[in-house]
């Protein structure tokens, strides 16, 4: 009855904002990971514990097992949490009916505020852990596309689309031949997800939008040299700036950078993709972001 699993946190490489309205992403899953572990005993008690990357407790509960009533440490995030395992609990009745009580403990290697997928790698843990499917348990509690949980679940890079409420996932190849040139760098401030997406759902996106940047995705999975992928990135830059009324991030921030610089995800937090020379690095730690990741240390 012991269980153990991992799952992989993420970045979108294409198609933010736009993948909420069915345009084919280019998404990637990351080499950090959340894990999550049960251990059975006789208790009658979950009790439940998540460690951030430094080993420091961020949320701890224990939950009565049959009812999941909380019964110490109530705050908002072990409110959320109760919510995911009754919703788990009512898409599999069986889930935790065998259990007397036990241990939870969830493990992040990345901090907490990278925008990297402490939900959506938690959701797919406990997905699995529930035996259900992990869009609807996605989905009985949070809006989104659901690309987060197919990442989560994925040893390669994939394209995803949402069409009539069904994920449609295909694994790809995505190591291009100047990954040397394509840095991710943490903008120092999370974005709150959620607000952006219902800000997005009130917008009017026409059609001809969504198939330029499906197109786009497939142009950039499909790019032989960098200045091919920064002319994607300069294109879908510009229509997802107008669609959602947004300065561009290279534009705000970098404007002297000699590459090109595309948002991820959420506009105006989180990670940020660079298409430049190799020695990215120094221009941006010049610039007081200290997380930077070359391609290959992050996928």
């Amino acid at each position: 009855m012991n269980f153990n699993i991992s799952s992989h946190g993420k970045l979108l490489i294409t198609s933010e904002y736009f993948v909420l309205k069915g345009a084919q992403a280019l998404a990637i899953p990351t080499k950090f990971k959340q894990s999550l572990n049960f251990i059975h005993d006789e208790s009658k008690i979950l009790f439940w514990e998540s460690l951030d990357n430094k080993n420091n407790t961020w949320i701890k509960c224990e939950f009565e097992v049959d009812s999941l009533n909380i019964l110490k440490y109530k705050n908002k995030h072990t409110i959320a949490l109760q919510s995911l395992l009754r919703s788990a609990k009512k898409l599999n009745p069986n889930f935790l009916i065998k259990s007397s009580g036990g241990v939870v403990t969830t493990k992040l290697d990345f901090p907490t505020n990278w925008g990297l997928g402490t939900s959506s790698t938690l959701i797919n843990n406990i997905a699995k852990w529930a035996r259900i499917n992990p869009y609807k348990l996605l989905w009985s509690n949070f809006k989104g596309s659901g690309y987060d949980v197919a990442c989560a679940d994925s040893k390669s890079p994939i394209l995803y689309r949402f069409d009539n409420g069904m994920p449609i996932v295909e694994s790809v190849k995505f190591n291009p031949s100047f990954s040397k040139n394509l840095f991710f760098i943490y903008l120092n401030k999370k974005q709150d997800s959620n607000k952006e997406i219902d800000d997005f759902y009130n917008l009017k996106i026409n059609s001809s939008s969504i198939k330029i940047i499906s197109d786009l995705t497939t142009r950039f999975l499909n790019c032989q040299t960098l200045n091919e992928f920064q002319n994607c990135i300069i294109e879908h830059e510009k229509i997802v700036s107008m669609s959602i009324n947004k300065q561009l991030v290279k534009f705000k921030y970098f404007q002297d950078y000699s590459g090109e610089i595309k948002s991820l995800g959420a506009w105006g937090g989180d990670f940020i993709l660079a298409a430049g020379p190799s020695n990215s690095k120094e221009y941006f730690n010049g610039k007081g972001y200290n997380t930077v990741f070359s391609f290959n240390e992050i996928f």
